[in-house]
């Protein structure tokens, strides 16, 4: 019999996920997170971050750091139980509690964190979690690891929901679980009807504001904000890492929840602390997300004409209503095939493909930030419009 080493497993493993045009690679970026980018000695206009304010680098909060690790050091040292908690860590949760209007908010080393902590200290055995299909990661492997039955409904597909709501009746406690700003589709949850549903069943509902922090929302607090539910939300999840520009996630919720969350989650007990130097920025994030609504204002002005002028042009841009643009192709390889073309044109677009989407759904996920200028977006309409011409000259179909 021929022995088959662990090496052999693994190769043959990435030798079969390049023939399906699914393997990955890093790619190494040699300038600050902006519009523009090197990779790999090259200047692309990045279509590809989610600094969606452009705060990555902001001279304000780079500041910030530089004070902080001055004052603090650089690492925290242990988990937040032990002797990992420090100043910077309550001054953040107290302005996160704050600026989400909740009684008390709770920092973690990542949003997946977050949610690991979250979930966990929501549901347990004899509990059922609901969870939208098209949830983040995350969300989704907190809440199978968790002990709840876990039911999944249909994106967006609140009919659904409501009838796994009243199937489970005889749960200790039901959780209706989801994105506010869906990261693949750029879509929103219905977030009243939710509200709706939760009343009705009484259920809890936890809302994860990631890609809709500093965003959406009059004061840009999210996609609950801008729907006017935020006082029904009853707990909220979000990150430090997208518009906030920096590292971390955090939860906001009823301070006996929070408590309950320190006292209970293993995500958030048995991991060390976030750099005090990471609360200072996204303090300093926070300061320039309330003085600077031009920012959100700006970068939203720019994705209303992005996807205007995308499905003029008969891309299919999904339900996108947010800096979020998926330009959905279907085929994985006709995914990576059209990044690739537009990286030659200067543009880095990267492919989307399963698992991340569903088969058949591989897309270019275009996301866009206040760094970006008018001409940017006009040079990937013409680099996206002259391959929709060659492709068309070529096969006699568009990609």
């Amino acid at each position: 019999m021929t022995h088959v080493t662990n090496e052999d497993c693994w190769s043959e493993g990435l030798a079969d996920l390049g023939a399906r045009g699914l393997r990955r690679r890093l790619r190494e970026v040699a300038a600050r997170q902006g519009a523009h980018l090197t990779v790999d000695g090259r200047s692309l206009i990045c279509f590809a971050s989610n600094n969606y304010l452009a705060l990555a680098d902001h001279p304000a909060v780079v500041a910030a750091v530089r004070e902080a690790v001055a004052q603090w050091g650089w690492g925290a040292g242990a988990s937040r139980l032990v002797c990992g908690h420090m100043g910077p860590h309550a001054q953040l949760e107290q302005r996160l509690a704050a600026f989400k209007g909740s009684e008390a908010a709770l920092v973690c080393p990542t949003g997946y964190h977050a949610n690991l902590a979250a979930i966990r200290a929501l549901a347990g055995k004899g509990d059922v979690v609901f969870l939208d299909k098209l949830n983040h990661a995350s969300i989704i492997d907190a809440a199978r690891g968790s002990g709840a039955v876990v039911r999944v409904f249909p994106h967006r597909d609140c009919r659904k929901l409501e009838r796994l709501l009243a199937g489970a009746a005889d749960a200790r406690r039901r959780v209706i679980l989801t994105d506010s700003l869906f990261s693949m589709d750029g879509d929103l949850a219905d977030l009243p009807r939710l509200v709706e549903l939760k009343r009705a069943y009484a259920a809890l509902l936890c809302v994860d504001e990631a890609h809709a922090t500093g965003v959406l929302g009059p004061h840009g607090r999210g996609a609950a904000e801008l729907m006017g539910v935020e006082a029904e939300i009853d707990v909220t999840v979000g990150t430090l890492s997208k518009a906030l520009g920096g590292i971390g996630g955090f939860l906001a919720g009823p301070r006996s929840f929070i408590d309950w969350v320190v006292n209970t989650a293993g995500p958030f007990i048995y991991t060390t602390a976030l750099p005090p130097a990471s609360c200072a920025a996204a303090l300093a994030a926070l300061d320039l997300v309330e003085r600077e609504p031009a920012r959100r204002e700006k970068l939203l002005a720019l994705a209303r004409h992005l996807r205007g002028e995308l499905s003029a042009r008969g891309w299919d841009i999904g339900p996108s209503v947010s800096q979020i643009v998926p330009v959905i192709v279907g085929d994985a390889e006709r995914a990576v095939s059209l990044s690739a073309k537009l990286e030659a044109e200067g543009i880095l677009a990267p492919a989307i493909r399963p698992p991340t989407v569903p088969r058949g759904q591989a897309r270019l996920r275009l996301s866009l930030c206040a760094d970006h200028d008018p001409a940017d977006v006009d040079r990937l309409l013409v680099a996206m419009g002259q391959e929709r011409e060659r492709a068309s000259k070529s096969c006699g179909t568009a990609p």
